[in-house]
């Protein structure tokens, strides 16, 4: 059961505008990603967004490549400081869900899943990377199957 992990696009601060809307260069970003991954064929059925502008525009670019069968759906709990333990307990075996947040959600949601803890730095990410995490079949723990990410120096 993979689940995808995707940090939302480069944004504009807060003080350029308060809804935090995508930079130009945030939305290039996130369609190469995104074009790659189709080219991979990455199988996604459904992306999950929180309700910040950001994360809903990233979610539509990688959803206009990916294709996911389920659409794209707007999500309580993936926000930057939301509790991490929460969201394992929703993810569906049979899906391939694609998670589109923030930080530090994202890299405490990862080290959560691995080692059962918050508190460990597992991956970095970067504004429009995907973290594809597995689970063993055979038991409960997971692992990073693969990154991509926008700067791969």
């Amino acid at each position: 059961m993979p689940v995808y992990l995707v940090q939302h696009g480069r944004a504009y601060p807060e003080t350029h505008d308060p809804d935090r809307p995508l930079t130009e260069a945030g939305k290039t970003e996130v369609d190469r990603i995104a074009q790659l991954a189709s080219k991979y064929s990455v199988p996604v059925s459904q992306v999950l967004h929180s309700g910040k502008t950001r994360a809903r525009q990233t979610a539509e670019i990688m959803a206009s490549y990916l294709n996911p069968s389920l659409g794209v759906k707007e999500i309580k709990g993936i926000n930057p400081n939301d509790d991490v333990t929460e969201i394992p307990k929703n993810l569906n075996p049979l899906k391939n869900i694609m998670l589109v947040g923030h930080l530090p959600f994202l890299e405490k949601l990862v080290s959560y899943l691995i080692t059962g803890t918050k508190d460990k730095t597992i991956i970095k990410f970067q504004y429009g990377g995907i973290v594809c995490l597995d689970k063993d079949s055979s038991n409960q723990f997971w692992h990073v199957k693969w990154a991509l990410m926008p700067d791969m120096k």
